[in-house]
């Protein structure tokens, strides 16, 4: 039995270790940062427990390791844990026990499960998993009692208690940081909004935030000695029953219930210098759980891109009614002459006026012809049946056509004559260079001939058709293939630059066959030039060498071999439907998803051969879910997406998209582009930056002409690099990608092997010029300034 003097030492120890655990438990929750809270975690469990050393590492749902912390290790000896290569494993075998386990000799338990025991510094050991509401959230471990002596059922009884103190910490701390990035994300969001978003304090009216569309629209209305922030208190709004209004007294009167909520009115903004803009206006009040209103959200859309549009559709049908009343009045004019002569016409006359009425009555047909394709083409309609053709012999029957109907220019070609055979529809592309030469015919002189050039461009032909005329002022360029454009030219010839149908349906119906259009000027008076690219037909022209009609044998070629497999990322099923039939039709195999948690499961389930990705999905940026999904980094992407601005399909192609296709587009567009994209990733350019150059199909490297030894290994690093030139890869993508996995030793392996490649590409790495590092990121090869990656677009 023990003494009073014992139980008096054990009551004093457990009251010590119960105030200094409720003490630990305080110490953790008095932050809600992650990386701090998990920092005071593993310091305070080692002064808890005695423990020399200390560390703890938390996982998401899916069980990868998100962050490693330590305590009591040297910068130098956390570096050789983290980069142990059994660690991943033996942290497997940890992680899968469901029990605490204590141990009085590490090094021996390590080895029988076959493990190096280089890094085990220490003998005794106690180790637990970290839950939270039955999910487990990590792991903690403990080593080398102080003093030497073994960890007792005590010290596990504690750390248990205090495990469940830290659980419930890291789950704050993860929901305040989830938070956070929500708030931020919704900010963002409301920040870049096309809407102009303004809310103001109901009690006191005045403005608490607004975004920067909103700065933009008011913006207009301001005088210098009015700050932008004082500017809603002289603003008068104009109500659509005339009523006047100040801007800041929409709080006060929704407070008082004096208006109802405002939706959808077009209200005229005006400030007392005169100046107006007409804006479609919603008014929200946002009620406390009371019921009383704390604020007030306005929202303003500003109407002048829209009375701009409706200022283009009506320039554009009286541009269609002028062209149809001239061949009519034509046609009218020559039968009312006939039928009304007083006297019998002569035969040649006849013949005269039925040629009029024959050729305007075509001019009728090939407008209506035109007004019908841009219809299918807005409604991504337009379909082209494409077979093998030869380039030259197609802008020879251009020229042929556009001088035999009345052309006066020169039309001077230089093709080279190793030109591959392209994939088209001869009719479709025949209609596009006649537009072009139309073009250039009406906006230059005729003396000056109108020029034809081609080049092979990767697994595309470029086409080009220049003039010496008007030119186009650089601001005007992305416009010209608007159905509605209407430029204004210079110089005599043309009047109008692009106005008409012409442009807006050969972008469509390049676009149609998986190409790009795109124009150049040097502005004013320094003529123009347009070019397209077309897809090359390598294995048609092969068929057509060995005497095979085109299109023979496509059947039971694709019956013959497996169908590739294409992996489609979007959130409305009608869309998924669409693409999956016409993939299935084009012999493809889809494999369909709408949630972006998927995509990592399903790359590695079927390994696609190309994913079609939509740009926004719920709660996800297509262009973030390239770049930080580690599986989608070696996989062309084309993005599919409603948004057609010029800056937005800039931004996903300068991210490394293979492409971008704008909805509604037709399934043929569709498996043009899923064909270019699939070609190019099977035939990729020789990639060259500076001295340095890489031969994929031979695998073969070399700088300076010199050749260079690399590993397997140290190759398939180079060529991950090299194919995402221009993007940072993170440590996380090139461990998933290059050695099959993440793993917290992976920043150090990796750093290892790029130290190696640039030791024998010859790189400095203290200004590399081939591998650069994005610190405590990863790293990123610049992008060649010639390359252009098929990436031309109009």
């Amino acid at each position: 039995m023990k003494s009073h003097d014992e139980l008096n030492r054990e009551i004093e120890a457990l009251h010590d270790r119960m105030s200094r655990l409720s003490a630990a438990s305080v110490h953790i929750s008095a932050s809600l940062d992650l990386n701090t809270v998990l920092q005071e975690i593993v310091d305070s469990a080692r002064e808890l427990i005695d423990a020399r050393y200390g560390l703890i590492a938390t996982t998401n749902e899916a069980g990868q390791v998100q962050d490693v912390v330590t305590s009591g290790l040297t910068p130098e000896e956390h570096r050789q844990l983290t980069a142990w290569p059994d660690g991943p494993r033996l942290f497997e075998h940890f992680r899968a026990l469901e029990e605490p386990l204590r141990l009085r000799d590490l090094p021996s338990y390590v080895r029988s499960l076959g493990f190096s025991t280089d890094l085990m510094w220490s003998m005794t050991f106690l180790g637990t998993s970290i839950r939270n509401r039955g999910a487990q959230v990590g792991n903690f471990f403990l080593a080398e009692k102080e003093g030497g002596s073994e960890f007792t059922s005590v010290d596990e009884e504690v750390l248990l208690l205090f495990v469940s103190q830290a659980a419930t910490a890291i789950a704050n701390a993860r929901a305040h940081r989830d938070e956070q990035r929500a708030r931020a994300d919704l900010e963002a969001l409301i920040e870049t909004s096309p809407v102009g978003v303004v809310v103001f304090d109901a009690r006191t009216g005045n403005l608490k935030s607004f975004n920067r569309e909103a700065r933009r629209i008011v913006e207009s209305l301001r005088t210098p000695d009015i700050p932008q922030e004082e500017l809603h208190k002289v603003t008068r709004c104009r109500r659509a029953d005339g009523r006047e209004v100040a801007l800041d007294q929409f709080p006060q009167l929704q407070k008082m219930n004096s208006i109802d909520t405002v939706r959808a009115e077009e209200v005229v903004l005006s400030a007392p210098n005169g100046r107006s803009v007409t804006t479609l206006l919603n008014v929200t009040p946002i009620q406390s759980a009371d019921n009383t209103v704390e604020s007030v959200v306005v929202t303003l859309q500003d109407l002048a891109p829209f009375e701009e549009l409706e200022r283009m559709r009506t320039e554009f049908l009286s541009l269609v009614s002028h062209e149809l009343r001239a061949p009519l009045a034509a046609i009218k004019g020559s039968a009312t002459t006939a039928r009304g002569a007083s006297r019998v016409l002569d035969p040649a006359e006849v013949r005269q006026f039925f040629r009029i009425i024959e050729e305007h009555a075509d001019q009728i047909d090939g407008l209506i012809g035109d007004l019908l394709d841009a219809g299918r083409i807005e409604a991504g309609m337009l379909s082209v049946d494409p077979e093998p053709a030869e380039v030259a012999a197609l802008v020879d029957q251009a020229r042929n056509t556009f001088l035999s109907g009345g052309g006066r220019h020169t039309v001077q070609i230089d093709l080279p004559p190793d030109l591959p055979w392209v994939m088209v529809e001869r009719e479709r592309i025949l209609q596009v260079l006649n537009n072009l030469f139309s073009n250039a015919s009406r906006h230059s002189p005729e003396s000056p001939p109108i020029r034809v050039a081609a080049a092979r461009d990767g697994v595309f032909v470029a086409l080009s058709v220049a003039d010496e005329g008007t030119g186009v002022p650089p601001d005007q360029l992305p416009h010209l293939f608007r159905k509605h454009a209407a430029l204004a030219g210079s110089g005599q010839q043309g009047g109008v630059r692009g106005a008409g149908l012409g442009l807006a349906i050969s972008k469509g119906l390049v676009e149609a066959h998986g190409g790009r259009i795109w124009a150049e000027s040097g502005g004013a008076g320094r003529g123009t030039r347009f070019t397209f690219t077309i897809p090359v037909a390598e294995e048609a022209v092969d068929r057509a060498a060995a005497g095979v009609l085109p299109g023979s044998g496509d059947t039971a070629a694709r019956q013959a071999r497996e169908p590739t497999p294409i992996l489609v990322v979007d959130d409305d099923p009608l869309t998924l439907r669409f693409v999956r039939n016409a993939l299935t039709e084009a012999g493809y195999a889809s494999h369909l998803t709408g949630d972006p948690q998927e995509i990592a499961g399903l790359v590695k389930t079927h390994q696609p051969q190309l994913v079609l990705l939509d740009l926004l999905l719920p709660g996800s940026d297509g262009i973030e879910l390239m770049q930080s999904v580690p599986e989608l980094a070696d996989l062309p992407i084309i993005f599919i997406s409603a948004y057609g601005r010029d800056e937005t399909v800039a931004k996903a192609l300068e991210a490394g998209a293979a492409d971008y296709i704008v909805k509604p587009f037709s399934p043929t567009e569709l498996t043009a582009r899923v064909q270019a994209a699939l070609r190019q990733r099977a035939e990729p350019e020789p990639f060259v930056l500076g001295d340095l150059s890489i031969h994929y199909e031979q695998r073969r490297v070399t700088v300076a002409g010199r050749p260079v030894e690399l590993t397997v290994t140290e190759y398939e690093l180079l060529r991950l690099l090299s194919l995402n030139a221009g993007r940072v890869l993170t440590y996380e993508t090139l461990m998933q990608q290059v050695w099959g996995g993440w793993n917290s030793p992976g920043t150090y392996r990796v750093r290892t092997f790029v130290k190696k490649l640039r030791r024998k590409l010859s790189d400095d790495a203290v200004r590399p010029a081939y591998i650069l590092t994005e610190r405590g990121v990863g790293y990123r090869i610049p992008e060649p300034e010639n390359d252009l990656r098929g990436h031309r677009r109009s």
